[in-house]
């Protein structure tokens, strides 16, 4: 079943561990991927120093200000693009990146876009997730009630969940300790433990 938006104006601490589980599909003129999710990492508003929206709004963070179940894609270090979906009311910036899949449909796709046959490479680490799945800036703003790039719950549910601080935000003071990266334990496929 399609995730409705209705799932995305939750909390997004709560979006973040909820989707742990759940399978992110994107339909693409060369084929379909999917993957099932196993790490994500919540950034929650402007107080939230490691959220981009704690910089105020810009045309780069436009998309987190808008409504719930949007796609936010940026691109850091000049080339790795990152999946980011937009959670909450309207108006108040927060978001879920996507950081880790476990490859599940379209597997020979995914080994041709990143070159490479091992299946722990294809999307264990935000960037690589969103090469293996062909998400770039063109994704930036999709709704993701949509038919191009959407999630869908197989009803997986995941209870083993862990919690541990952010990879990468270590300009954000004290909000680096936040332990809002949550992964399923034991899974093969998240991209740090």
């Amino acid at each position: 079943m399609k995730i409705p938006r209705s799932f995305y104006e939750q909390s997004t601490l709560d979006v973040a561990r909820q989707l742990l589980g759940k399978y992110l599909v994107r339909k693409h003129p060369d084929g379909t991927t999917v993957g099932r999710i196993v790490e994500t990492e919540a950034y929650v508003g402007p107080e939230d120093k490691a959220c981009h929206a704690s910089r105020g709004r810009t045309a780069r963070t436009e998309i987190m200000f808008g409504p719930a179940g949007h796609a936010y894609v940026y691109i850091v270090y000049g080339f790795h693009h990152m999946l980011n979906i937009v959670t909450e009311q309207t108006d108040f910036p927060a978001a879920v990146l996507i950081r880790a899949a476990e490859p599940v449909r379209g597997i020979d796709l995914m080994k041709k876009r990143r070159r490479t046959q091992e299946p722990r490479q294809l999307a264990s680490g935000p960037g690589k997730l969103c090469e293996a799945f062909a998400i770039d800036r063109t994704l930036n703003g999709s709704d993701l009630c949509g038919s191009v790039l959407y999630l869908r719950d197989n009803g997986d549910a995941t209870t083993d969940i862990i919690a541990r601080p952010r990879i990468g935000v270590d300009y954000a003071g004290k909000w680096k300790h936040k332990p809002w990266r949550f992964l399923i334990r034991g899974n093969p496929f998240v991209s740090k433990l």
